[in-house]
């Protein structure tokens, strides 16, 4: 397939919720949609980076950069294929969440011509998905128990806390006696160190999930002894960055649960080989969020529908996060979302919300 040009749109999307970050209160969601024009059609990616380099060394601009500059003029001199996508980058370190948005958007292409769906392309045996919610750090307990209730008014069907040190026993705590025996599970986003291992084990009474990435990244080792010194499992997220880290992970007891970011991962096409192999391995895997809209959201769903994603994920409704989506909007119908049937992602990109959130004209790139 060639491409014939590489479209990048950046859009400012309003968020329901501010989200707190160490750079600021965003209003607004900065997201990078990629679009390949080919002969037989169209295809969308969505970059999950953040707009600072606060969850990973990736963010927003940096992301367009690199994709402007040296991603996309490499693969509009090839023929390309979703499969020949990472092979071609493979020149570039890093850069997995560009490197993703690209691949995804060839895939659309690839697969809405073809007339196959995202679900089927991956192996997906459920038209349902189950979903969890993430609920991050409130300004009281009081007003996390409060959103934490409309959670579950909605039907979400596990919550899932962020915790962080001193904010960590008593909200769990909180929470446990307002949800009873909904499932429930805490994410540490990296926030604690060797020194926590002790304060960590007094989760153990709280009856959890899981929990999740509480140390650095690099540091597999860590997450051994932790995982050896409590009853909770110990779930990696930014950890897993290909199949070959997570066989590793497992095989070293690190990690007994792994949640999957395609993201993070370098695309989908990782995402799924990493499915594969934790379900040969036993180990059950989840869809972990990164605020997408429903480009994103739609692929996530269609990932979240294999057979070993046997844990909710993050894979909540389009209300979480917006009071309108830049898709149709994904809707939660007894703690479940449906997976999308049509070609490719099957979700359509609404032009007249992508033309009034934009925050520039879209750079497009074309074979010299």
């Amino acid at each position: 397939m060639k491409i014939e040009a590489i479209e990048l749109h950046r859009i400012g999307m309003p968020l329901v919720r501010p989200f707190q970050t160490s750079f600021g209160v965003q209003t607004k969601r900065d997201v990078l949609l990629v679009r390949v024009l080919t002969a037989s059609g169209e295809g969308w990616g969505e970059c999950v980076a953040m707009a600072d380099p606060v969850y990973s060394s990736e963010y927003v601009a940096g992301c367009e950069a690199v994709i402007r500059d040296y991603f996309a003029p490499a693969l509009l001199r090839v023929d390309v294929a979703s499969e020949t996508v990472a092979p071609t980058l493979r020149f570039a370190l890093g850069h997995r969440m560009a490197k993703a948005a690209l691949e995804t958007a060839v895939l659309d292409a690839e697969l809405r011509a073809a007339g196959v769906s995202f679900a089927q392309h991956f192996g997906a045996v459920r038209d349902r998905v189950d979903c969890g919610v993430s609920v991050g750090i409130a300004p009281s307990i009081d007003e996390l128990l409060d959103e934490v209730d409309g959670y579950l008014d909605e039907g979400y069907q596990r919550i899932k806390l962020k915790i962080k040190p001193g904010w960590d026993l008593e909200p769990v705590r909180a929470v446990r006696e307002l949800i009873g025996d909904t499932l429930l599970q805490v994410d540490a986003n990296t926030a604690y160190s060797l020194a926590d291992i002790d304060h960590l084990q007094k989760l153990d009474e709280f009856d959890l999930l899981l929990i999740e990435q509480p140390f650095v990244e690099e540091d597999i080792a860590a997450h051994v002894r932790l995982a050896r010194a409590i009853d909770t499992p110990v779930c990696l997220d930014e950890s897993i960055v290909s199949a070959e880290v997570a066989i590793d992970a497992i095989e070293r007891h690190a990690t007994s649960i792994v949640n999957i970011k395609a993201g993070r991962m370098g695309g989908y096409l990782e995402a799924v080989r990493t499915h594969d192999v934790c379900a040969e391995l036993g180990v059950p895997v989840w869809c972990g969020g990164m605020l997408e809209t429903g480009v994103g959201r739609a692929a996530n769903v269609a990932l979240a529908a294999l057979e070993n994603f046997t844990l909710p994920g993050d894979t909540s409704g389009s209300s979480r996060y917006f009071a309108e989506d830049l898709t149709e909007p994904f809707v939660l119908r007894d703690g479940q979302l449906d997976v999308p049937t049509g070609p490719g992602s099957g979700v359509s990109v609404r032009s007249e919300l992508l033309n009034d959130w934009a925050l520039r004209p879209p750079i497009v790139l074309r074979a010299n």
